[in-house]
């Protein structure tokens, strides 16, 4: 049985992670009259090279010849797994501000307005449409209807959802707090990393170091929470993680002032 406490907090998180990036969005439309063709661009742009482009090198890699050895190893999965993302996210990045964001004038709020867009997307899909799931999968478990998930999943999946099933029943309050917690904090990142590649863009020339700057400060974050998982607890790791994420919102924000 998944707790009651377990199933409240599933849909407070369900909830939120919906409604923070689209009350965000709304705000800085509304109060700051930032364009939602911007919003809209931050979010396809993590679709497309996030949740597509990086998801078919994953596929290429970690199932080739040498995924079981990236697999297999912390320090080369955390290396990998960093800077794909941030190759790619930021990659995206740069091109849609470059191409898609020519008309947006050379201020901070069209930088702010893509990183709501990308990470606020992100926060939906990863977050709060998982719990959704989650919310739905444990009603079946509480119902003692669990067996109608495992006569819809092929049979070699089925260790992965059962595995999915044990865990969701011992899932604790704190754990799916820090959830909430960790998407905060990559939301706030995104908006960091989204302002240092606006500047790089709209200044150029000396300038756009701060492209390959923001590839290598995601890839450093992403790669620095893996290496901390098991040697650091869950509300270490956040602190971390928060920190650093405030850091480059903050070298973000004083860089787009430059503008």
């Amino acid at each position: 049985m998944v707790p009651a406490s377990s199933l409240i907090l599933m849909a407070v998180n369900a909830l939120l992670g919906f409604a923070i990036p689209v009350c965000l969005a709304v705000w800085l439309v509304r109060k700051h009259h930032a364009r939602i063709s911007t919003i809209l661009i931050g979010a396809g742009t993590f679709i497309v090279f996030a949740l597509v482009l990086e998801s078919i090198l994953h596929q290429l890699v970690l199932k080739g010849p040498h995924g079981a050895s990236i697999l297999g190893n912390t320090l080369r999965y955390a290396l990998y797994g960093g800077l794909a993302a941030g190759v790619f996210e930021e990659t995206g990045r740069f091109l849609s501000m470059k191409f898609l964001m020519k008309k947006e004038p050379a201020k901070p709020l069209p930088g702010i307005a893509y990183g709501i867009g990308h990470g606020g997307v992100e926060m939906l899909i990863i977050f709060g449409i998982t719990m959704i799931n989650n919310l739905v999968i444990s009603a079946l478990i509480n119902s003692g209807q669990a067996d109608v998930l495992f006569a819809k999943v092929p049979e070699e999946a089925a260790a992965q959802l059962q595995t999915q099933l044990d865990q969701l029943q011992t899932l604790g309050a704190g754990t799916l707090l820090v959830g909430l917690w960790e998407r905060i904090s990559a939301l706030i990142l995104h908006l960091g990393l989204s302002l240092l590649v606006w500047v790089a863009v709209r200044k150029g020339g000396k300038w756009l170091w701060l492209f390959p700057a923001a590839i290598a400060l995601h890839a450093l974050v992403d790669a620095g929470a893996v290496l901390l998982q098991k040697s650091a607890g869950m509300v270490t790791l956040e602190l971390i993680v928060t920190a650093e994420a405030i850091a480059v919102a903050a070298i973000g924000y004083l860089v787009a002032k430059k503008l």
